[in-house]
């Protein structure tokens, strides 16, 4: 972990975090719903800019410094574990998209395309240009498989268990892949495992504590980013 690069994550994250903090707002809405545009306080309209807090009435956009301190602490641990490597901008991008794709999932359980789609190209291109720094073709080629392959397996498994799993975690995962894949099969496979561990864990937790119940609907999409979170810090690349 180099501190020097962990700190400069940190000072990007903060800044990367109210940076989507107007995005997290509007896209946090149920399926078919269309984007929300207003002050949900004042019904003041919000800027399509970068976007804090109300204009008018100066009310939060969500929950205070919650993504800003989240995507700090994302963006000082993979800058910190991958130092100068020529992947880290990539991973730098998948740390905040993870983060804003993880609040809208917790508020509304949903994955929106418009997050999850666009995230491919730029993530490709990404890892195209830390192939050619790097000259290391063959893991921009595991890595494409990788996205294919987890994607693959996440559609399987929704359609063994339908409604267990929707489109955006199935979107999601062939992202996931790519970064994982990038990193090698081993870290893909840990850190697919991971996501189905972690959401059992806490599952369990919130069962035993009585907040859910045998029939209640849990987001994957935050457990899915935190599976493959620790996996790429833990990986040896």
């Amino acid at each position: 972990m180099n501190p020097i690069w962990a700190v400069a994550g940190a000072v990007a994250g903060l800044l990367a975090g109210a940076a989507i903090r107007g995005t997290v707002f509007r896209l946090s809405v149920a399926s078919g719903d269309p984007e929300r545009i207003a002050c949900p306080r004042c019904s003041a309209p919000i800027s399509r800019r970068l976007a804090l807090r109300c204009g008018r009435c100066r009310s939060s956009l969500g929950p205070p410094l919650a993504l800003e301190l989240s995507t700090a602490g994302v963006l000082a641990l993979l800058l910190g574990r991958f130092a100068g490597q020529p992947d880290v901008v990539a991973f730098a991008f998948l740390g905040v998209l993870g983060v804003a794709l993880a609040a809208i999932d917790i508020a509304v359980q949903r994955l929106p395309d418009l997050l999850t789609l666009t995230a491919y190209p730029i993530l490709i291109a990404l890892l195209a240009g830390a192939a050619i720094a790097g000259h290391d073709f063959a893991a921009l080629l595991r890595a494409l498989l990788g996205g294919l392959a987890l994607a693959g397996v996440f559609l399987v498994l929704a359609l063994i268990r339908p409604g267990q799993l929707g489109g955006g975690d199935i979107k999601l995962a062939g992202v996931a892949g790519l970064a994982l894949g990038w990193l090698g099969w081993p870290v893909l496979i840990v850190g697919a495992a991971l996501g189905f561990v972690l959401s059992a864990v806490v599952s369990v937790a919130l069962l035993a504590a009585r907040r859910v119940t045998l029939h209640s609907t849990i987001s994957f999409g935050p457990f899915l980013l935190g599976g493959a979170l620790l996996a790429m810090l833990a990986s040896r690349r």
